[in-house]
């Protein structure tokens, strides 16, 4: 998105490989005319102007298997340090699933002393009710249906995450932009589906059957299997 929209200049022309924009820069919204922006920016002509860009603009979205997405989202926040996770949530899971009353006040003295929630305390707190009477769902494991609005947004094209590579050159031909910027191909280490059966070994059946209503219009919608292997053990 940062090489289509040309916000980022390398020596006076526009950067063209999504793989040399610095890490910190992907995530800053200063990169983006983000939807807070736009309101901004238009004010009481922004609701006339988004119904606009709704009917005439290409809409796509790229989904994952729900529960792969829980895992990964538990790696990245909690199996990494991150302060600002640690913090919102993290101290939340200790002190009311993992008996620790006073956690340790900073992610960094957490890790030195090897405390952090477990997967099974990542679930324990999606399933509690009191989390989000406290507040919604962070938009890392908030249901894709919930933060993208499929049933209210009529979109071109939905992706997998799954399949991203080939996915995202079939979007690109249709954007027209196949000649502008190429998909990279990704060597990270992504969390793989051949993983659940290990991850959800720890989380007790009947709370994996329980995720699993709470996430079913994200499978339903998107076209994923009911995970049967994981929720009949």
């Amino acid at each position: 998105m940062i090489v289509l929209s040309e916000s980022l200049q390398q020596e006076g022309a526009p950067q063209r490989d999504p793989l040399a924009i610095p890490r910190d820069l992907v995530h800053n919204s200063s990169m983006h005319f983000t939807f807070n922006k736009f309101w901004k920016r238009y004010g009481k002509f922004a609701k006339h102007l988004m119904k606009v860009k709704l009917k005439k603009y290409t809409k796509f979205l790229f989904v994952r298997d729900p529960f792969v997405r829980l895992i990964s989202a538990y790696r990245n926040k909690f199996e990494m340090r991150n302060e600002d996770f640690y913090r919102r949530f993290a101290q939340v899971m200790l002190r009311r699933y993992a008996n620790q009353p006073t956690p340790p006040a900073s992610v960094d003295k957490a890790f030195t002393l090897g405390v952090h929630p477990s997967f099974s305390h990542f679930i324990q707190y999606l399933l509690d009710p009191q989390t989000e009477k406290d507040m919604p769902f962070n938009e890392h494991w908030r249901q894709v249906y919930r933060l993208c609005h499929p049933c209210q947004i009529q979109y071109d094209f939905v992706g997998h995450l799954e399949t991203v590579e080939e996915d995202a050159e079939h979007l690109l031909r249709l954007l027209r932009v196949d000649n502008v910027v190429e998909f990279p191909t990704s060597q990270r280490n992504l969390t793989a589906s051949s993983w659940e059966t290990n991850w959800f070994s720890t989380v007790p059946v009947e709370a994996r059957r329980e995720l699993y209503k709470l996430y079913e219009p994200d499978f339903r919608l998107f076209g994923y299997d009911r995970p049967e292997s994981i929720l009949n053990e």
